[in-house]
């Protein structure tokens, strides 16, 4: 069975695996100038140590890898090769080796999303950003993309899951401060407060992806605990309990009985129980 190639194969086409020489048919100089960003580009993070060693290489050996471009009113705007352009403006070139093409918006996306897909170079929510902008905007199935970029359609749906995680931690993964595997545990618990919570602990704690999914299902535990049956509380305790659950960050449930009552605080690792002890420690 012949295995799909998606757009992947098309973009091969433009990227051959073997350096471009400047004389290739259908390459031209182009003022960098004139270039402006491809407005679909799904990457919104550069790595300024990266841009600044590539642009120390094109300084010494010049930009040998055109740029793949379309013809705008104001120039060109760029298809695929904005690492590389950032990288040549960074090194002072005036000129570069472009590809023209004509494209549309969605194929603009799509080579975009490609490139860097194919050099691992965007991260699980940009990723996700990129899959819902061509669902949204050109109207695509989640099976149309998993075509056009050749990934599993599962793929797709997983990576597009984690834009129903609250803006901090699809931030966070934005950040690199979690993976795309950390956020996808996240995702088992049931609200965004314990989401947001178990991120802080993953940063914090610096968890591995084993670790974060061992923190995950003792959070998952703490929350299936039953709680017995109790009385209504009070306007007053209900203000009260609520202090308790701001103060201390986790969740804390009061019981009132005949004669007074009692306080139940959750904890959900060591280091949460000993934070909880210091803060109760330091307010004595």
């Amino acid at each position: 069975m012949t295995k799909k190639s998606g757009l992947g194969r098309g973009l091969e086409a433009l990227f051959p695996s073997e350096p471009v020489e400047i004389q290739s048919p259908g390459m031209v100089q182009a003022a960098i100038a004139d270039i402006s960003p491809n407005p679909h580009q799904p990457r919104s993070n550069w790595n300024e140590q990266e841009l600044s060693d590539l642009a120390a290489s094109i300084r010494e050996h010049g930009l040998i890898q055109p740029l793949i471009v379309t013809k705008s009113p104001s120039g060109y705007t760029l298809i695929a090769g904005e690492r590389r352009w950032r990288a040549a403006k960074m090194a002072g070139l005036e000129n570069v080796p472009v590809i023209v093409k004509e494209t549309t918006p969605q194929e603009m996306l799509e080579l975009a999303l490609i490139e860097n897909i194919q050099r691992e170079d965007l991260n699980a929510i940009e990723e996700a950003l990129a899959y819902r902008q061509l669902m949204d905007e050109f109207d695509m199935t989640q099976e149309a993309v998993a075509d056009r970029v050749g990934k599993a359609r599962s793929t797709i749906t997983n990576l597009v899951r984690l834009l129903n995680l609250p803006e901090e931690v699809q931030q966070a993964v934005l950040d690199n401060q979690i993976s795309g595997t950390h956020a996808r545990e996240l995702l088992r618990l049931p609200t965004a407060e314990l989401q947001i919570k178990a991120k802080d602990q993953m940063i914090r704690r610096s968890l591995n992806r084993r670790a974060a999914a061992k923190l995950v299902d003792d959070i998952l535990a703490v929350e299936k605990t039953p709680i017995p049956p109790k009385e209504p509380l009070s306007p007053e305790m209900l203000a009260l309990q609520e202090k308790f659950v701001q103060s201390l960050g986790t969740r804390v449930s009061i019981e009132q009985l005949s004669k007074g009552g009692k306080v139940v605080i959750y904890y959900y690792s060591d280091e949460e129980l000993q934070a909880i002890y210091d803060s109760i420690v330091d307010d004595a």
